[in-house]
């Protein structure tokens, strides 16, 4: 961390922390400092199914046959190694973050908790963070943060209006990311006394 903040911050700027991605590896970070079980809760709840996602299109990539198209700039030769190496945190992050909350317990409010700053982010991400594709004069800034304009960083989507997608997006995570995973999580990992 003491690496990859300065150095994401001087190659794409603060925005990119607006990434769940980058969200929940803060938030890991402060729960490892402090071993508070919400702040370990709320990221495992968010970003579990999205990484593993990440994990099997990278191995997808790799093999020369990409699913989402997730990790294609992690083959992108014009990005430097080392920038591509320290994205590689998105393989271990869900691998150390289920291990924490093994050991800290599951908090049942991250669920709504990380709903609701998932939606806060998805709405400043939306309004106030530039639609893809990124400019050719700064092509490493931030765009389509989150994937608030569609599945692709070089169009914004096109198949429906952009605020109903906005909504279908916003309505579909919590259903199909952070509802399933809040349900194994609170079956199988010891649950933290509320305070």
């Amino acid at each position: 961390m003491a690496v990859l903040v300065p150095y994401y911050l001087m190659a794409y700027g603060p925005t990119n922390f607006l990434y769940f991605c980058d969200v929940a590896l803060l938030f890991v970070l402060a729960a490892v400092w402090f071993e508070w079980p919400t702040l370990a809760s709320m990221p495992a709840l968010g970003i579990l199914v999205p990484q593993v996602l990440w994990c099997i299109d990278f191995v997808g990539t790799a093999m020369g046959r990409p699913i989402l198209g997730m990790t294609e700039y992690m083959f992108n030769p014009s990005i430097s190694l080392f920038t591509r190496s320290l994205s590689l945190f998105h393989i271990w992050l869900p691998i150390f973050v289920v291990w924490l909350v093994w050991r800290l317990g599951y908090d049942r409010r991250a669920l709504w908790r990380w709903t609701v700053l998932a939606w806060a982010i998805q709405l400043v991400c939306y309004f106030w963070m530039p639609l893809p594709p990124a400019p050719a004069d700064n092509p490493n800034l931030p765009v389509n943060i989150n994937y608030v304009y569609g599945l692709s960083n070089q169009a914004p989507q096109s198949w429906m209006p952009p605020v109903a997608y906005l909504a279908v997006v916003m309505l579909a995570m919590p259903a199909l990311f952070y509802w399933p995973t809040h349900w194994l999580m609170s079956k199988y990992f010891p649950r933290v006394k509320q305070q």
